[in-house]
């Protein structure tokens, strides 16, 4: 749905907004005009003015809710649609690249070399199609209620590692682009959650990040016994009237990443839901160091780990 499809409404809405005032505005300075011209009549015209008040109030206000509902469900939709969009690109992409790979190699003969490419490249497409199944999987998770014998104590530089160690393998770059800074220490929750939050996150941090990419990791331990762990990238960073809305469901950063980089906008939604989960707190910050942006999980509450 465009943007222009949320000029009728508004536009209907305020001029609502605006009669329902002039309107307001007259019947008060009728009723206050009978009210002292009249004696005989002035508790009525009192009373008129009592209950037309409260009434042009009430309906105020739910012009005012319609409006801002009506926003809403636009722009629900809107994201919806688009999201229907990126799903689709995600799901033809890999498809297509696949039926392309194997028609040649069933219709041409290749040598032992591009034969060998062709498997890895479908591989990576299959990895893709994966990818994209488990974060709609974790999505319709996230309403699930977890058992609470499910929790066990986390060891979060280890997972850390296995976190970054992955995404490097699936955007081919080197494991040295992303830098680790942590310490020992671990958090009781779900390992599962735990390694879907940072995960999207380092994922997220190289997606965006400049040319040549560079991650840092870090992760330290508060005397409250809570954890920080803070995820940068050297990317073009997230404008300050974006933040909040990033986290939202479906929801992408404008038109020019969504031609630019693949994605469903459901990776910070999941993201914040689980550290919600567990009762922490995720922040987004300018990069301390150059151009791009930090993010930062506070989990309260947990263990310094001595093993």
């Amino acid at each position: 749905m465009s943007r222009r499809s949320l000029k009728l409404p508004i536009l209907l809405a305020v001029l609502m907004i605006a009669m329902l005032i002039v309107l307001t505005i007259g019947w008060v300075l009728l009723n206050v005009s009978g009210a002292l011209q009249s004696d005989r009549y002035s508790a009525l015209y009192w009373t008129l003015l009592t209950t037309g008040s409260v009434v042009s109030g009430l309906l105020l206000t739910g012009t005012v809710l319609y409006l801002v509902l009506s926003i809403k469900a636009i722009n629900l939709t809107r994201r919806q649609s688009n999201f229907i969009d990126s799903v689709t690109h995600e799901l033809k992409s890999p498809i297509a690249s696949m039926k392309l790979y194997l028609q040649t190699l069933s219709r041409h003969q290749v040598d032992a070399r591009q034969q060998s490419e062709f498997h890895r490249f479908m591989l990576e497409d299959l990895e893709r199609l994966d990818r994209l199944i488990n974060q709609m999987l974790d999505a319709g998770r996230l309403d699930a209620e977890r058992p609470a014998d499910s929790l066990e104590d986390v060891e979060l530089a280890s997972l850390l590692e296995i976190c970054a160690a992955g995404v490097c393998a699936i955007y081919r770059v080197p494991k040295e682009c992303v830098k680790m800074d942590i310490e020992p220490c671990a958090v009781r929750g779900h390992r599962t959650d735990l390694e879907i939050i940072f995960r999207n996150l380092i994922d997220n941090a190289v997606k965006y990040a400049g040319q040549p990419p560079l991650v840092e990791v870090r992760m330290r331990s508060e005397p409250d016994s809570s954890v920080v762990v803070q995820v940068s990238d050297n990317g073009r960073g997230i404008p300050h009237n974006l933040r909040r809305k990033i986290f939202g469901r479906f929801v992408r950063l404008g038109l020019e990443l969504e031609r630019e980089k693949p994605g469903t906008g459901l990776g910070l939604h999941i993201v914040r839901t689980l550290v919600r989960r567990h009762r922490g707190q995720i922040r987004v910050r300018d990069a301390q160091t150059g151009t791009g942006t930090t993010f930062e999980v506070v989990l309260k509450g947990r263990m310094k780990y001595e093993g």
